[in-house]
């Protein structure tokens, strides 16, 4: 049983305020800490459950947050960017299952620093009609290489928009939103333990019931995307494959949904031009 875990930051324990997830300040120190100590509970809780393999994905922003020489010795890091599979990096190494820490809501929702892929660019984005967030983009990535998520962590918020997506999947709820920057939050340590606990039966029940459902989108796939602003739609539509549809929305359609995230993440990294 190999599991890959896809770690992300916003929807870690303790974790309210955008300076925790930028570089270059002690606020961000101490929370890429408790990130590292999220998904190493993760790691812990999947070996524990009969895992043999574990890959952890760093997928927060510049994808180098987490700790390496925190991270318990038997699990390996993806880390680093530009890569093609971004947030689930390794699935596509024969993979069995995937587990979602730290996650967050999608954007123009309630949960703590709600965001879908790039919070300056990306105001909402659709996959065949379905709006969807980072889990669920990333679900439907995974899904094309067979390999289901089978535990998740955030806030309430994101728990509530993911589990319709994915009612198998084991959640720990991580904290309260109270709005984008305010809530309650579990104790680092009582998150650790929660997650450790759920990946421990996720991955032993994956073990005795192989056949576990995984998120899946038929392609070819439309995406709707709303831009933040006018200029990120002019910008976006230099591509000539792009349909403008109103002055913030353009539309494209891919042969698949690795494809159409591809394209979302070049569209995230051309909009740092108009910063």
């Amino acid at each position: 049983m190999k599991i890959l875990i896809s770690a992300d930051i916003e929807g870690v324990a303790g974790v309210f305020h955008p300076e925790q997830t930028r570089a270059g300040n002690g606020e961000y120190e101490r929370a890429r800490a408790w990130m590292t100590g999220e998904a190493n509970a993760a790691v812990q809780g999947a070996f524990a459950g009969g895992a043999t393999e574990v890959l952890v994905n760093d997928s927060h922003g510049g994808f180098r947050n987490l700790l390496p020489d925190q991270i318990d010795p038997r699990a390996q890091l993806v880390l680093g960017k530009p890569r093609y599979l971004s947030m689930v990096a390794g699935v596509e190494q024969d993979c069995d299952g995937l587990f979602m820490i730290g996650y967050h809501g999608r954007a123009q929702s309630r949960g703590v620093l709600a965001h879908t892929i790039n919070s300056g660019a990306f105001a909402r984005v659709w996959f065949n009609g379905l709006e969807l967030g980072e889990a669920g983009i990333y679900a439907a990535l995974a899904g094309e290489f067979d390999v289901p998520v089978l535990m998740a962590s955030g806030d309430d918020v994101f728990v509530l928009e993911t589990r319709p997506l994915m009612p198998w999947v084991r959640y720990v709820q991580t904290k309260t939103a109270g709005g984008q920057g305010s809530g309650t939050s579990l104790s680092p340590a009582a998150a650790r333990d929660a997650i450790a606990t759920a990946a421990e039966a996720a991955t032993r029940a994956a073990i005795e019931q192989p056949e576990a459902r995984c998120f899946e989108l038929t392609g070819p796939v439309t995406c709707r995307l709303q831009t933040q602003t006018p200029a990120h739609a002019d910008l976006f539509c230099q591509w000539p494959t792009f349909e403008r549809v109103d002055g913030v929305t353009l539309s494209f359609t891919a042969p698949t949904v690795q494809a159409a995230v591809r394209m979302l993440n070049c569209c995230s990294a051309m909009s740092f031009m108009l910063k």
